[in-house]
């Protein structure tokens, strides 16, 4: 099973009053890191697969460690957990080589713009997808 690895840079303006990562900005990391994990397969090849659109159905994070400002990037490891017909579930972790922020799963749905309605997985995206498929570890 493979691993979408995202490196996501940390700005100054995520920090709270704290001098950490603000909770809420985690979400956006996930974010960054599901868009490019999932249009890797679209625009590049001139296929339509995931560039009609898709929305966030659920988010479950749990925040393990404060991620404290600093120069270098943070990465964020994804992967696949759950296939559906017209739903999939991307696990993450935001993390360094030696501690786990945030592990975190979104359930998204490819969504038909056009027609403002949610739509099936199709056959191309789910062999892209199924490279990345695995049970979601333990919680450690």
């Amino acid at each position: 099973m493979a691993r979408h690895i995202y490196s996501c840079p940390l700005r100054w303006s995520d920090m709270d009053a704290f001098g950490h990562v603000n909770n809420v900005v985690f979400l956006r990391y996930l974010e960054e890191a599901r868009i490019d994990f999932m249009f890797r397969l679209a625009p590049g090849d001139g296929s339509p697969s995931f560039s009609g659109g898709s929305v966030v159905a659920r988010h479950e994070i749990d925040y393990v460690r404060p991620l404290v400002h600093r120069h270098e990037p943070v990465t964020v490891e994804s992967w696949v957990t759950k296939i559906g017909a017209a739903s999939l579930t991307i696990a993450y972790e935001i993390k360094d080589p030696d501690q786990v922020y945030v592990r975190a799963s979104t359930v998204v749905v490819p969504y038909n713009l056009a027609e403002e309605r949610p739509r099936r997985i199709s056959a191309e995206e789910k062999l892209y997808l199924q490279q990345f498929l695995a049970e979601e570890p333990a919680a450690a």
